[in-house]
């Protein structure tokens, strides 16, 4: 009851906040986007700072993530994702399509420098976000394919340097872990596996059309699943309403993301469309990771259902973006672009 109502006041809280953002112009939103990066980056540092107090950032399962503010803890790379989208917009909208590498180099870099600071508290799950929301904004801004396939490739062949080089050993053993569940192989299983495995057992257990509310309860109790109510509440989701109950939440985040994709479509400037389409491919990469490292095909990385799992900060960030799309589809074309990205 407790987690339930302090998560209505964030709902209110987002709601309210997505109102003001509709609000806001477009031309505003421009302005205000490398404010919001600045802003960003220097909370990202702040929380990495070793002298500030614990009273102001507690450190979580050894990350350095959350700023305390008393009432709530914010969460600096909600804002650095909401920045990097209006950012990036803003850049491609005044130089045109990235027909060179050279005209990647600027928001590659953007997006290089707020995934290392984010990877440093760590938070490996928020960091990997920015790629998705990145390729979906760059595609659409005309990108040559084959810089995309480029990319694509390189990251394919560093995986396995990362994995050795880069990556934790917390974090490769998660790795090893859903190698190992894909595998059937359960060696995992009262360890590092644990929260995976117990997630994969809550879903099947829902069947067809769920169980009712005291034995969903019962069983979520039973597995002693960790962080049901944040990371793993889709596994509580399926538990509780079964496939049809899954598949609906599958169905909203489509819907959100097609409604995204069909206001890009609409726009005539290349600035709310990137926008658009940024918002909606990074919603929808956040959800395709939540649900994949709860049934089991991804690692567990901490990546929240977006408005859906517990949290302020998250649930705040999801409907600010929702706002600035509302705000996108009330006005007129803004234009004046170099060009409107027709591609």
């Amino acid at each position: 009851p407790e987690l339930a109502s302090r998560q209505a006041v964030f709902l209110m809280v987002g709601v309210a906040t997505a109102a003001i953002v509709t609000v806001i112009p477009p031309r505003l939103l421009r302005s205000l986007s490398w404010v919001s990066l600045v802003v960003s980056v220097a909370l990202l540092i702040f929380v990495l700072l070793p002298f500030v107090p614990k009273s102001l950032v507690t450190p979580r399962n050894g990350a350095r993530a959350w700023i305390n503010l008393g009432a709530a803890d914010f969460q600096p790379s909600e804002l650095a994702k909401i920045a990097f989208i209006l950012c990036t917009a803003q850049w491609f909208a005044l130089q045109g399509p990235p027909r060179t590498l050279a005209a990647l180099a600027v928001p590659a870099g953007l997006a290089a420098g707020l995934v290392g600071l984010i990877v440093l508290e760590p938070d490996l799950g928020s960091a990997l976000l920015f790629g998705p929301t990145f390729l979906a904004m760059t595609v659409v801004a005309g990108v040559r394919m084959r810089f995309v396939w480029i990319a694509l490739v390189s990251a394919a062949l560093l995986a396995p340097v990362a994995y050795l080089g880069v990556l934790k050993p917390y974090q490769r053993a998660r790795i090893d872990a859903i190698t190992a569940q894909i595998r059937g192989d359960d060696r995992y299983e009262s360890s590092i596996g644990f929260q995976g495995w117990r997630a994969m057992r809550l879903v099947g257990a829902g069947g067809v059309l769920g169980n009712d509310k005291e034995r969903a309860r019962a069983l979520v109790e039973f597995n002693k699943l960790p962080e049901e109510h944040n990371d793993m509440i889709f596994a509580v989701i399926a538990c509780r309403f079964g496939l049809l109950g899954a598949s609906a939440v599958l169905a909203c985040h489509g819907l959100f993301a097609l409604g995204a994709v069909l206001l890009a479509m609409m726009a005539r400037d290349g600035f709310t469309r990137l926008v658009a389409v940024g918002i909606g491919a990074l919603l929808f990469a956040q959800m395709t990771v939540n649900i994949g490292m709860t049934i089991g095909l991804l690692p567990i990385t901490g990546v929240t259902l977006p408005f859906t799992s517990y949290g302020g900060s998250s649930l705040l960030s999801c409907w600010i973006l929702t706002g600035v799309l509302f705000g996108i589809g009330i006005r007129p074309p803004m234009g004046g672009e170099k060009d409107p990205f027709d591609a």
